[in-house]
């Protein structure tokens, strides 16, 4: 039994795009936990995890003091924290970086990026020059320009950041992109992307227990092993010996594949192979043309790296 103390603390999004998404995550990885409907904590029964459900902004500071050991957040939430950190001058601990990205996840795909009134005569970032940008990400955004030898005024806004053109706030916008119907319904055109976005899992930058940093290290594998198995197949076939290489060539992100003999069939295998990759219509044709048969594709429900 691990006491309190050496529990593992997870903070995730507790409502909103990655919640959902993150919960499933830890489920997927053996996470059994309890929690009621109202209830900010969720206790881990089978593994010394607790999940802490909190606002996405407060994850990367809930790392950053070892409040909590692991976080998940977007990684436009992560960036625009550490800029933000890293700029605070009464730092007093002197750490180079408040946290750790030890993964990139699979899920909450997004982008940040500028976006220009249609029809307009802004067409590019280049025309920013003294000019006003509006966006929810301003240490993202003013590190870009920095970084770019642009001197345009960013204006903090919080909310509904593609009417600030409209207001006569700001000449421009940079703000997250998942479809682009929201621009376009705001009369705004896409432009240069600053940030690809997706779910990111932090880590304390403190050192922790080895009975907890066992866990940790357990846990990773397991998360490891969830992504890589999101669009993995399970393909089995039987194939002429022939055409071996050519068959291997058509799986898509396979390793090397198991091959097995067939009772009295000298000139045909069986093959075993994982491909990492999605299998579509196409592959199974395209095998088929190759001289395999009885092709059956199966989904893969766990993996270790």
């Amino acid at each position: 039994m691990i006491d309190k103390q050496h529990r593992i603390k997870i903070a995730i999004q507790k409502s909103g795009r990655l919640t959902d998404l993150s919960l499933d995550l830890l489920q997927r990885c053996g996470l059994k936990y309890t929690r009621s409907r109202d209830q900010l904590i969720a206790f881990g029964e089978n593994m010394p995890i607790d999940i802490l459900l909190v606002r996405d902004d407060d994850i990367p500071a809930l790392v950053r003091d070892d409040v909590c050991d692991l976080g998940i957040a977007g990684l436009n939430v992560v960036e625009e924290k550490r800029l933000r950190f890293l700029d605070e001058p009464d730092n007093e601990s002197g750490m180079e970086e408040p946290f750790e990205i030890v993964r990139q996840l699979d899920y909450g795909q997004c982008r940040l990026c500028f976006a220009y009134p249609a029809g307009g005569e802004i067409n590019s970032v280049q025309a920013l020059n003294g000019l006003r940008v509006a966006t929810t990400y301003p240490y993202i955004v003013g590190d870009y320009l920095r970084r770019h030898s642009i001197d345009a005024e960013v204006i903090e806004f919080s909310g509904a950041v593609e009417i600030a053109p409209g207001m006569g706030r700001a000449d421009a916008i940079c703000d997250l992109v998942s479809t682009g119907t929201t621009l376009l319904a705001n009369s705004l055109r896409e432009g240069e992307v600053v940030l690809e976005s997706r779910a990111t899992l932090l880590r304390t930058p403190l050192e922790v227990p080895a009975e907890k940093a066992d866990w940790m290290a357990r846990l990773l594998q397991r998360i490891d092993g969830v992504m890589q198995v999101r669009e993995s197949k399970y393909i089995m076939m039987h194939a002429p010996k022939y055409a071996l290489a050519e068959i291997r060539n058509l799986l898509p992100g396979s390793e090397a594949p198991t091959v097995l003999p067939l009772d009295s069939l000298d000139n045909r295998v069986a093959v075993h192979v994982v491909c990492r990759e999605n299998v579509f219509w196409e592959t199974l044709e395209n095998l088929k043309s190759a001289g395999a048969s009885s092709i059956l594709v199966m989904p893969v429900e766990k993996m270790l790296p």
